[in-house]
């Protein structure tokens, strides 16, 4: 990793919470008063968490400011690196990792496998983040045109539910495309061999596959999808360890806040990580959204949207209901009794 991000004085969060266990207590947590609604604190431990390559988890994880707000707690941290969403949240309702983050149709999915997911978190909307792409000299010029060719994506990412509503939009019934199921790596492999028509993908290989071939925004989601980024996690860790849930997510939006105002040299530091030059990832930092949030009516809509549509499908096996998953801090319940 490049040099580390310079420490600096805890800022205000929307989780009010601050790394220590003294102003833990003196931020109002009041231990003993909130035991009585929820299981008390575990005694330490290790938190596993899962992260990919690209986003907020994996400043996180350089800068080690987890790890030092969770020790007075007598907690570890154990990464673990996944390629995209879905795996991730595989291992999450498997019960290989505590907490990570993914995209707007990974959770769905994993929501519709166990009733044991938590959204904790989300970050605002960044809908240029994600994209339609189709090689610069190709004869497709719309979505429209799609019809009876191939589409590359990662089944059950953020950009499925982005071609869902683009061709929903272009008034193409979903069949009318040939989908290629491709992790990342493979899509864009058959993308510059011209194996694949299009290939829907998200930053920060969105904007690396721009730069290397000069393909070409068939449809990015502004006007179609939110493409949120959501903090997960599991009931049963949440309802045992909400002050370390807390903790995470405060500490996670102190890096949000830097690296809002740091993207020079956030793309210095996310760049041997990635394996995506420094000034190619700039253009995905551009892109993105900062800001570390509970979830609020209109990202609970949002998702039931993404939800709804994959069902009409027949690709999500049932319906769900995404507000049942949302985790609800101790406080905020005893606040609103």
């Amino acid at each position: 990793m490049a040099e580390r991000m310079p420490d600096r004085p805890s800022s205000p969060s929307p989780f009010g919470l601050a790394p220590t266990r003294r102003r833990l207590l003196s931020a109002g947590l009041g231990l003993a008063a909130a035991s009585t609604l929820r299981p008390a604190l575990a005694a330490g431990g290790t938190v596993r968490v899962g992260y990919q390559k690209y986003g907020s988890l994996v400043l996180l994880k350089g800068r080690g400011t987890l790890e030092t707000a969770l020790q007075p707690l007598g907690y570890t941290v154990a990464w673990s690196e996944f390629p995209s969403g879905p795996p991730l949240m595989e291992a999450l309702n498997a019960g290989a990792v505590d907490f990570g983050s993914a995209g707007e149709a990974p959770p769905i999915f994993a929501q519709a496998a166990s009733a044991e997911l938590r959204y904790v978190a989300t970050e605002p909307p960044a809908p240029r983040g994600e994209a339609i792409l189709v090689p610069k000299d190709s004869p497709v010029r719309s979505v429209a045109d799609l019809r009876g060719r191939t589409l590359a994506l990662n089944k059950g990412s953020n950009v499925h539910f982005l071609v869902v509503r683009a061709l929903e939009q272009a008034g193409l019934p979903y069949d009318a495309v040939k989908f290629a199921f491709l992790a990342p790596a493979d899509a864009n492999a058959a993308f510059v061999r011209g194996s694949v028509d299009a290939w829907a993908i998200w930053d920060p290989y969105l904007a690396a596959a721009e730069r290397a071939t000069g393909a070409r925004v068939l449809a990015d989601a502004q006007g179609l999808a939110p493409n949120r980024q959501f903090y997960l996690s599991r009931r049963g860790f949440t309802d045992a360890n909400s002050e370390v849930v807390a903790i995470v997510l405060k500490a996670i939006g102190e890096v949000d806040t830097w690296a809002a105002g740091h993207a020079e040299t956030v793309a210095a530091e996310l760049a041997p990580s990635v394996g995506i030059p420094a000034p190619v990832l700039r253009v995905a930092l551009d892109r993105l959204s900062y800001g570390v949030t509970p979830l609020d009516a209109a990202a609970v809509a949002d998702q039931q949207r993404v939800a709804d549509a994959f069902h009409s499908l027949g690709l999500l096996p049932k319906p769900i209901r995404v507000a049942d998953a949302v985790w609800t801090q101790p406080e905020r319940r005893a606040e609103n009794r």
